[in-house]
């Protein structure tokens, strides 16, 4: 027991890997933050992430003739812009049909997934070595490690200061206050005048933007290149992080911590011990199955409280 709760703090590799993977969950997180504070539910974080990670890797490598400060820019304003208008479909769906975003956002990430996976293992699959993986990006584009060797790099400044932004825009910007006020009550705010079709497209392209964010910052800082399946459950942990935050920014950063730790400590744990199934998925399904409970909970109590005020 005490070896799984400190067992990552034993190499710097661990360490590095739980922060690493801390960070990437918490840019995603931000994002979920945002679309959960505008009442709506993100469920296609993966495929999201899966998108960014190819499109900056495809870039990236052909913008190589640039210099690389140019080629970053250009690479990232390209990812987010991807990122942000495939969310936007869902936004599309939403407003001409009222097709839930949470149906919408899980549906297309299903089906981008498997044409992702076909484009990065055989179309623009790498000649060198036996990777299902694109070409890997120059050496003079990477995110050097800050604690080798682990893949932990400067990226994890990002985080507080995101954190510090979202804090900012929900607490001291209308269009954050608009979001906020969408979340509490859609109709409410219609009924005020407030624009729904453009709070529904704003929050989930600023949404996918954040999952456009991490997807380019794991491939520039942990894996330079796209390869299959490498954004399995990215998304659905930056969704637990955001829940276990409570739709509050300044939580993000110990919610990720803690989950990242324990995901990191569970796979550990099952490396060390030869266990032969996935303990991190299994301990990621309880974490994710305690706070629906908790979500459900709190809606019944709430419907008693206003059912007993009739």
């Amino acid at each position: 027991m005490l070896d799984f709760l400190t067992g990552i703090f034993t190499s710097s590799y661990y360490t590095g890997l739980w922060l690493n993977m801390f960070v990437l969950m918490s840019i995603s997180a931000f994002g979920n933050v945002l679309s959960l504070k505008g009442g709506y539910y993100n469920l296609g974080g993966d495929g999201q992430i899966y998108l960014a990670g190819f499109v900056s890797a495809m870039c990236l490598v052909k913008f190589s003739f640039m210099p690389p400060a140019l080629n970053i820019i250009l690479s990232l304003l390209i990812t987010l812009f991807v990122t942000g208008a495939f969310e936007c479909m869902s936004a599309f769906f939403y407003c001409a049909k009222k097709v839930n975003v949470l149906l919408t956002t899980y549906l297309m990430s299903s089906a981008l997934i498997p044409v992702i996976d076909y484009l990065s293992s055989v179309t623009y699959r790498t000649k060198e070595g036996n990777l299902l993986a694109t070409e890997f990006i120059e050496e003079n584009l990477r995110l050097k490690s800050i604690l080798e060797p682990s893949p932990l790099n400067l990226s994890i400044i990002l985080v507080p200061v995101l954190c510090a932004l979202l804090y900012f825009v929900f607490k001291k910007t209308s269009w954050g206050k608009r979001v906020s006020i969408f979340g509490k009550s859609e109709e409410f705010a219609v009924y005020s005048g407030l624009s729904l079709r453009g709070n529904v497209y704003s929050t989930l392209f600023v949404d996918g933007a954040f999952h456009g964010l991490a997807g380019f910052v794991a491939v520039c800082g942990t894996y330079f290149s796209c390869y299959k399946g490498f954004a399995t459950s990215m998304g659905w942990n930056a969704l637990t992080c955001a829940l276990l935050a409570g739709k509050n920014p300044l939580f993000v950063i110990p919610s990720g911590l803690f989950l990242s730790w324990l995901y990191t400590s569970a796979s550990r744990f099952s490396l060390v011990n030869n266990f032969g199934f996935d303990m991190s998925g299994i301990i990621q399904g309880i974490v994710i199955f305690i706070l629906a409970g908790n979500i459900a909970l709190s809606k019944l109590n709430f419907k008693k409280i206003l059912w007993r005020k009739k």
